[in-house]
């Protein structure tokens, strides 16, 4: 049997019927902060989409500063990297974090052989 998650002592069901002043209470004092001086309009905006959507179709959205809420618990949506839209599926974990903390914006760096010109000593590499 799994074990049920909690968040500051409630579990899902419980978060997504208190009040979003109750809520925010339980959030640390840098997201408390930020939901306490309000959302701004991408953010607003992006809930409302949330509210009036389908709940299997996944949002696209730009904004990555958003703290999760427990009402976006099983919705997917499409966070921009910078690049790319990455897919993520919000669950109970994610609650209290923000956006921007699961979809990395820089790849990997893996290099390679130096090209023509990058030493001196490839100065003198045959071309074929």
């Amino acid at each position: 049997m799994p074990k049920e998650f909690l968040y500051r002592g409630r579990g899902a069901e419980e978060l997504k019927s208190i009040s979003m002043d109750e809520f925010i209470s339980l959030l640390p004092s840098r997201m408390r902060r930020s939901l306490r001086r309000g959302l701004n309009n991408e953010q607003h905006i992006l809930i409302e989409k949330l509210r009036s959507s389908p709940d299997g179709k996944p949002i696209k959205t730009h904004v990555r500063d958003l703290v999760i809420l427990p009402e976006m618990i099983g919705r997917t949506l499409l966070v921009h990297n910078g690049k790319e839209f990455v897919e993520i599926k919000i669950n109970e974990k994610m609650v209290g974090h923000y956006l921007g903390e699961f979809v990395s914006t820089m790849k990997q760096v893996r290099h390679g052989r130096p090209g023509i010109g990058a030493s001196r000593s490839s100065m003198y590499i045959p071309l074929k």
